[in-house]
């Protein structure tokens, strides 16, 4: 058994994953305490898999790719073999909450293009849980994002301006202003939001 780890975590080394998440926070300039706050692991937890002293599962590996606009092939293929054209079936998306840090989770979201390499832009289908204004915590990021509500109600806050937006509404934004999301109504609310960096 133990033998066939070793040949596991060999093969996994060639990849250089480690290398290959440390370069990406690199060029995006963020710590790992940053990075941490937005994945939900621990800066101890990414330092390890920097050094290769850990190899991350799928699931965990996905996480970091999508803070930096990167599909899982980004880690496990040839740079000259990276592919233009991505195709991620229903079936292959997982879902996410927005936060690990508490207990009420103001949004779900879906990667619509995790497959895609070096991507531009990063897009999601979210659902949305109800709340109060004021009351959902805000966040921000760098670049614009453009949302559009596909089924339901949603309430938006951005700086210290309110929004409503129905079914069809979209809205674009600076996303480096504080901004949250409420569903407004008992009716699954769901958006399509594509996110661009700056």
């Amino acid at each position: 058994m133990k033998q066939g780890k070793t040949t596991v975590e060999h093969g996994l080394r060639a990849y250089e994953i480690g290398a290959k998440v440390h370069a990406l926070r690199m060029r995006k300039k963020i710590g790992l305490v940053e990075l941490g706050k937005h994945t939900g692991l621990s800066a101890a937890l990414l330092s390890k898999i920097e050094h290769s002293h850990i190899f991350p599962p799928l699931g965990t590996l996905l996480r970091i790719g999508m803070v930096f606009g990167v599909g899982l092939d980004y880690f496990f293929t040839d740079e000259r073999k990276r592919h233009v054209v991505a195709v991620v079936r229903r079936s292959e998306r997982q879902k996410f909450p927005d936060t690990t840090e508490r207990k009420h989770v103001s949004y779900w979201f879906e990667s619509l293009d995790f497959a895609a390499n070096e991507r531009k832009s990063s897009s999601y289908l979210a659902e949305f849980s109800e709340g109060q204004p004021g009351k959902i915590p805000r966040h921000e990021h760098d670049g614009h994002e453009t949302l559009y509500v596909v089924t339901g109600k949603l309430g938006m806050e951005i700086g210290s301006d309110q929004y409503e937006l129905a079914t069809g509404d979209s809205i674009y934004f600076d996303a480096s202003v504080p901004h949250s999301y409420r569903r407004i109504g008992s009716v699954t609310c769901r958006a399509v939001i594509l996110t661009v960096p700056a």
